[in-house]
């Protein structure tokens, strides 16, 4: 326990900073939204009714006056033949193969852009078109969740570094902890949480890059 006077811990102020570089991002999803929308001469209503929203809800999310949970913008990105991190345009512009704690930007908990639902995600490879491969560290506070059940093409692997999951996968219940790992295919309906008392840190890969 940290007593009132100590400095954070490294690690603690490395995701705030990263957090900060995140924070950036906010305003952007509606217009990326939109322009990935247009692109696929898709109207307001088509992408509601793909995904089972409402038309105005679509239109409060592209004007930044509506926060998606994280399955509708699952469903979203997945209707618009893109991906989640693509929507937040979280791209490195160079690639660089080793990335520092406070060079990681973490996703999650960024008003205007997202309902994370207790979840954050430090990016561990970051999205750039093209790339086959996506990577978290999801870090997973007491009663965190997915905000819903997921299903996307692709396959996803992971490994529970500190804290208790639970993982849904085709409508069966499994329990992992600490050095449990897990995979699956995508396109089977999913779902996770902690349903542990302490915050739960998981590294979570996807291929092709779907989040």
């Amino acid at each position: 326990m940290r007593k009132i006077g100590d400095k954070p811990a490294p690690g603690r102020a490395s995701r705030a900073k990263a957090r900060l570089m995140s924070d950036d991002l906010a305003p952007r999803i509606g217009a990326h939204l939109r322009r990935a929308r247009r692109l696929k001469s898709l109207r307001l209503k088509d992408v509601a009714d793909l995904c089972g929203v409402s038309v105005s809800f679509i239109s409060k999310i592209e004007n930044n006056r509506a926060v998606p949970s994280l399955s509708t913008l699952h469903r979203i990105a997945r209707v618009l033949g893109t991906s989640v991190s693509a929507l937040f345009e979280i791209e490195e512009e160079v690639m660089k193969v080793v990335h520092r704690p406070h060079e990681r930007p973490v996703a999650g908990k960024v008003q205007n852009m997202v309902e994370w639902d207790g979840i954050e995600a430090e990016i561990i490879v970051p999205y750039a078109a093209g790339r086959r491969l996506e990577g978290f560290v999801f870090i997973m506070e007491p009663g965190g969740h997915s905000g819903g059940v997921l299903c996307h093409e692709g396959e996803e692997c992971g490994y529970v570094l500190v804290g208790e999951l639970e993982l849904v996968v085709g409508g069966k219940t499994y329990h992992l902890l600490e050095g449990d790992s897990f995979f699956f295919h995508s396109d089977i309906p999913h779902a996770y949480r902690n349903p542990g008392k302490t915050t739960a840190r998981v590294i979570w890969i996807n291929t092709p890059p779907t989040f």
